[in-house]
């Protein structure tokens, strides 16, 4: 269980097909606080960590199946990419964002981005099948960074972010065209599960 605070950003090392996706990640944790098996949001896909080590620098492993691959922008990683990284929320620890489960639904586009101040709203296309979970002033965490929907056109939704979020997150360098991991909240999920159980 995570909350889209993003508190460090990696980087990828290596990828390599051996079977399952076995990915490297750099990042500034420190590497021997994580423990093989411990989960770990990787833009929003809550991956396990399968290796660990510190040279050169610290890093971890985790194996990345065929289905996550093709239902999320991992496809899309190489060499030098950047991620958004969480650790798994523990008891006792501040819930600044919202419950985030870390299991990607879909993947959204980015299709305009415009400065308003020092902030940039952005907006984008959701998955048709996914738009209608989408609510204005609700939760979404995109690229595992939770964020707060300002309004929703069919399938597209506007999010503003924050100069803060920019600089400690990988969204500083995102640009039009960009694929992003959706995770819808999971109170609109059980919504519309009650109603569709309701209804039959």
């Amino acid at each position: 269980m995570f909350t889209g605070i993003v508190t460090d950003i990696g980087e990828i090392l290596a990828l390599e097909q051996k079977g399952d996706l076995r990915v490297r990640i750099a990042t500034g944790y420190a590497v021997a606080s994580i423990e093989i098996g411990a989960s770990i949001a990787c833009d929003g896909c809550c991956l396990t960590v399968v290796a660990t080590g510190t040279e050169p620098r610290g890093w971890f492993d985790v194996d990345i199946s065929a289905e996550s691959v093709a239902k999320t922008n991992i496809s899309g990683w190489k060499v030098g990419h950047r991620i958004n990284l969480e650790r798994a929320l523990k008891v006792g620890d501040e819930l600044g964002g919202h419950i985030v489960s870390g299991h990607v639904d879909g993947v959204a586009e980015i299709v305009a981005m415009k400065d308003e101040g020092a902030s940039t709203r952005f907006t984008f296309r959701a998955p048709h099948a996914l738009a209608g979970f989408i609510a204005p002033k609700g939760s979404v965490a995109l690229n595992g960074t939770s964020l707060t929907v300002n309004e929703v056109n069919g399938a597209e939704f506007g999010v503003n972010i924050i100069p803060h979020t920019k600089e400690v997150t990988t969204w500083g360098g995102a640009k039009t065209g960009d694929r992003v991991n959706l995770e819808i909240d999971t109170l609109a999920r059980y919504v519309a599960r009650l109603r569709d159980w309701a209804a039959e």
